[in-house]
C-alpha cells in the first residue's frame, strides 16, 4: 500500500515532537527529513549532528509511529565554489553514518548546476565534463554509504546535469553500485518546453529506474500565460493524479508519495485528495 509522506519542514513546526502533532493532525505516515531545517541546534555544517540526537529524534518517532522514507541532505556537487562542494559532501556523510540512528537507510541530493546557488540551468549542466563531476562525487558517496549498509539516493531536474532519466540512468550505470536508489519528482523535469510531454516521461522514468525509486515527489503546477510553470499545492493544478497514481502503482505498489512545496492550508486538501485517489 502506497504511503503518504511531506517535508518535515514544509509542516511549519520545529522539533520531533511539535513535527508528530502536525503528521498526526493531518493523518500523514511521517517525513522527508532535512534535519538542520526542521530541528533546533543542527547546523549544515560537519560534525553538527550527534548520534545521540538522532537516536532522540527515532525515538520520538518511534513512538508515534512515523517513519522516515528519505534524508535530504541536497548540496550542488558542480557548484563553482569547491569549499561549498566539500562541505556538502562532509555532511551528505554524517547523514549517511548516522541515517539508522535516524530510523531511515536512504540519504538523497540532486545532481546539481553550474550556476550555483540558484539551481538553474547553465549550458555546462548538459556537457561530459559535468556528467564527470557528477559521477565522481556519487561513486565516492556511494562507497562511503556501502559499509553503513545505506543508500544513496539521485533525483534529476530539467535544469540540473541529469537533466532527463535516460541522463539520470546514465550516471547510476556508471557508478555501477547497488546501493543507489532513484528519487522520482515529475515536476522537475519539467518546463513550458515539454510540459505536453508529462506523461511520456512519468512513463520513461518508470520504466528506467522501475522498483528502484525510493520517493516520489507530489508536486502540482499551473502554466503562467508566457508559459512558464508556476509550482501550487498538490491538488490544486494540472497534474492528473488519479492517472499518475495509477501508472506509479504498477511499478510500485507499495510506494513512498512524499509531498514538497505542499504548506499550510494546502496540505490537508493535498493529503485528503491523494487519500481519496488511493
Amino acid at each position: 500500500m502506497m504511503k503518504i509522506f511531506i517535508r518535515a519542514h514544509d509542516l511549519g513546526v520545529r522539533g520531533e515532537e511539535n513535527i508528530t502533532a502536525k503528521l498526526n493532525e493531518y493523518g500523514i505516515d511521517g517525513v522527508q527529513l532535512v534535519a538542520y531545517k526542521c530541528l533546533d541546534g543542527i547546523a549544515y555544517t560537519p560534525g553538527s549532528v550527534t548520534a545521540e540526537r538522532a537516536s532522540a529524534f527515532r525515538e520520538t518517532f518511534e513512538k508515534a509511529g512515523k517513519t522516515v522514507p528519505l534524508i535530504g541532505a541536497y548540496f550542488n556537487p558542480v557548484h563553482p565554489d569547491e569549499a561549498k562542494i566539500k562541505n556538502g559532501i562532509a555532511v551528505f556523510k554524517d547523514y549517511i553514518s548516522l541515517a539508522k540512528e535516524f530510523g531511515c537507510d536512504r540519504v538523497g541530493s540532486e545532481t546539481g548546476s553550474y550556476n550555483g546557488d540558484k539551481w538553474t540551468y547553465h549550458p555546462l549542466n548538459r556537457t561530459g565534463e559535468a556528467l564527470d563531476r557528477v559521477v565522481g562525487v556519487f561513486s565516492e558517496l556511494t562507497e562511503y554509504a556501502q559499509d553503513y549498509g545505506v543508500n544513496v539516493c539521485m533525483e534529476g531536474a530539467f535544469g540540473h546535469v541529469c537533466w532527463e532519466p535516460a541522463v539520470l540512468e546514465k550516471a547510476v550505470k556508471r557508478i555501477g553500485r547497488d546501493n543507489i536508489r532513484f528519487i522520482f519528482d515529475l515536476y522537475n523535469y519539467l518546463d513550458g518546453s515539454n510540459i505536453g510531454k508529462m506523461y511520456d516521461i512519468l512513463d520513461e522514468g518508470l520504466q528506467r529506474f522501475g522498483d528502484r525509486i525510493c520517493v516520489f515527489h507530489i508536486k502540482d503546477c499551473v502554466i503562467n500565460s508566457d508559459g512558464s510553470l508556476k509550482q501550487v499545492g498538490a491538488g490544486k493544478g494540472i497534474f492528473d493524479y488519479e492517472r499518475i497514481l495509477t501508472e506509479i502503482g504498477k511499478v510500485c505498489p507499495d510506494a513512498n508519495l512524499v509531498l514538497e512545496g505542499t504548506t499550510g492550508d494546502d496540505i490537508p486538501f493535498a493529503v485528503n485528495r491523494l487519500r481519496e485517489l488511493l
